[in-house]
């Protein structure tokens, strides 16, 4: 499966949960499969998805799931031992470990290399670190919904992406509705 399969599949969980998803492609792809106002889609910041969403799980009782990218937690590698020191048991970090960064090209990370993401944050001191296949991912996370305990989750997955246009929604716009759906 590709990132984008994982999403469409995936789509009825997150629907009741806020959203935090990662720059460039993913935030396309839940767009167009799935658009709600629970989702936030980075449309600019590239690796600060799972922080972000740290940040509001911290700041209030919703469950919180981050979409991120084994490019994107490349990129801010310091938001694992950050998770890990500030536990916020009504959030998620589901990392889509493609093995590449897909939003610019397909270029390989060294998560599809020699590094293990899953090895990486329990070396962090994440307590819940679960490493699955793409097919196995539904289940996986509703089980860590379930549980209500801080959880990452790195999904092992193919690379590859589908055409798809931009999000043409006003960044505002995106902003405004998920604040009024955080504060619902």
């Amino acid at each position: 499966m590709i990132r984008s399969e994982i999403l469409r599949e995936i789509a009825p969980i997150l629907r009741d949960q806020l959203v935090v998803c990662n720059i460039g492609l993913p935030s396309q792809e839940l767009h167009m499969i799935d658009d709600q106002p629970t989702n936030f889609y980075m449309l600019g910041t590239m690796g600060l998805s799972s922080s972000i969403g740290l940040g509001l799980a911290l700041a209030q009782d919703k469950t919180v799931i981050s979409i991120d990218g084994d490019g994107s937690v490349l990129t801010n590698l310091g938001t694992l031992p950050t998770i890990a020191n500030n536990v916020a048991d009504n959030y998620i970090l589901m990392i889509i470990d493609n093995g590449s960064y897909g939003s610019t090209g397909d270029q390989p990370t060294y998560a599809g290399k020699k590094t293990s993401l899953s090895a990486v944050a329990k070396a962090c001191g994440c307590e819940n670190v679960v490493e699955c296949q793409d097919i196995d991912t539904g289940e996986v996370l509703q089980a860590a919904i379930d549980s209500k305990k801080m959880t990452v989750i790195v999904v092992k997955c193919d690379s590859g992406n589908i055409k798809l246009p931009v999000i043409t929604m006003d960044p505002a716009v995106i902003r405004d509705r998920f604040m009024k759906s955080v504060q619902a």
